[in-house]
């Protein structure tokens, strides 16, 4: 056996180093991928979306995480919305997202239909290596029974798999995707080191070979797992300290004096990740016999802070003598951050909801969120900052920190006059200049 893994690994070896790569899925997650492998060997970017792909061969990226100048840069990078094109290829590396269904459940069919994509055109000796976030098992227990069946060929007898999950952070310049560690894994030994040194090629970081491809997938899953309990208790306390009156802000501040203090803030979760991906791994908890409660605990806080945010809001424009059904509120900000256009299972949605219960009619200002996108997800038409007029609202909510933002509390406070309520979610005004916060 061990004379056999040898000779299919000098077979694959000389396709895997300068052998064609195809990244399916040109989103937040695939692109810079495929923009950071198009610099030092051919690939091939390959999404369904005609439009996605038709601005991309134009340099133009909506995400806004590779500029014009680096897409031009990506001198072997060729897009493509045609399946067939990536047959071209030997590695086939898959980005697509793994979304939860209206019941908060695991929704693989993105990666079921990837999988069945690349297994239509696998060839002996390829390699297929998954970064979409999953539970444990996924690759193996589902996506390698897709290939095989679509291929008609055998993982590690005929080609070989990898996971290697994603670490993309949207709108963060000052981590990319090379300067953070790439956790490696494959489905042998022989892969596992394949798989490993082609990442090595793009990671200016380093990469970390786990021991099993079930371990890269449940590190990746834990990552923001970690990242929503510790938020849920900020949040939590938060809620705690408004009824003390305290404000959270200086509380944290003054515990942050002390090294070892985690410094994460309250506020809308939101995203790709930290909202979803918990109930990735709580899916698989519960299939085998286990309830995990302080995970599921800390979603539910989290899910909740958006309609607390709009009930807090609420209570300071009735305190002001504010009538609420009529009454017209300015959000700051749609996208699931600061400075980034990802709109994906945003908080603020539901707080624009949740006042709508209210009889409140809601304007929503995102200098970074397109038109297009903020109608077609959530049937919302953006005002400009530049157009809110002098006394025109009751309250105003600082719901995203946008620099643009920053500087505008003065004009913020003219849009909602004397009487008028100004909430700051991300705490980023002083708490003297505004009427509550988060």
């Amino acid at each position: 056996m061990e004379h056999h893994s040898s000779v299919r690994l000098a077979r694959m070896k000389p396709e895997i180093s300068d052998g064609v790569i195809a990244v399916v899925g040109i989103g937040y997650v695939g692109l810079p991928l495929a923009v950071e492998f198009g610099k030092v060997r051919l690939t091939i970017g390959y999404d369904s979306n005609h439009q996605r792909i038709a601005e991309l061969l134009n340099s133009i990226d909506r995400t806004m995480e590779s500029s014009y100048s680096e897409l031009q840069d990506a001198e072997y990078l060729s897009f493509t919305s045609n399946h067939e094109d990536i047959q071209l290829a030997s590695i086939y590396i898959v980005t697509v997202p793994t979304p939860i269904d209206v019941n908060k459940r695991p929704n693989l069919e993105f990666l079921q239909s990837a999988s069945e994509t690349v297994g239509r055109y696998l060839a002996r000796g390829n390699l297929v290596v998954f970064e979409s976030t999953v539970y444990p098992g996924v690759t193996q227990d589902v996506c390698v029974p897709l290939l095989e069946k679509a291929s008609g060929l055998r993982i590690n007898d005929d080609f070989f798999v990898g996971y290697s999950p994603e670490r993309i952070n949207p709108g963060d310049k000052s981590r990319g995707l090379t300067s953070i560690t790439k956790i490696t894994s494959g489905s042998s030994s022989e892969a596992a080191a394949v798989v490993d040194d082609l990442y090595g090629q793009i990671i200016e970081a380093g990469t970390y070979r786990a021991s099993s491809i079930r371990v890269a997938e449940a590190a990746k899953v834990i990552e923001n797992v970690q990242r929503d309990v510790n938020i849920a208790l900020v949040n939590e306390l938060a809620i705690l300290f408004d009824k003390l009156g305290l404000d959270t802000h200086e509380v944290l501040e003054a515990a942050a004096t002390k090294w070892n203090f985690l410094p994460f803030q309250p506020g809308l979760v939101g995203g790709h990740c930290i909202g979803v991906d918990p109930y990735y791994l709580t899916h698989k908890a519960q299939e085998v016999g286990f309830h995990p409660e302080i995970i599921l605990a800390g979603r539910r806080v989290n899910d909740s802070m958006s309609t607390h945010v709009a009930d807090q809001l609420v209570l300071l424009m009735a305190r002001q003598g504010q009538t609420l059904d009529g009454a017209k509120v300015l959000i700051l900000g749609l996208a699931f951050k600061e400075n980034c256009p990802d709109i994906r299972n945003t908080g603020v949605i539901k707080v624009v909801r949740r006042l709508a219960d209210y009889g409140i009619k809601v304007d929503v200002v995102d200098p970074w969120v397109s038109q297009e996108d903020a109608q077609f997800e959530y049937g919302l038409d953006l005002v400009s900052i530049e157009d809110v007029a002098s006394g025109s609202y009751s309250a105003a909510v600082l719901a995203v920190a946008h620099d643009e933002f920053l500087n505008r509390l003065d004009q913020v406070r003219l849009a909602v006059g004397e009487r008028g309520v100004i909430f700051d979610v991300k705490g980023k005004w002083g708490l003297s200049e505004v009427d509550g916060r988060l």
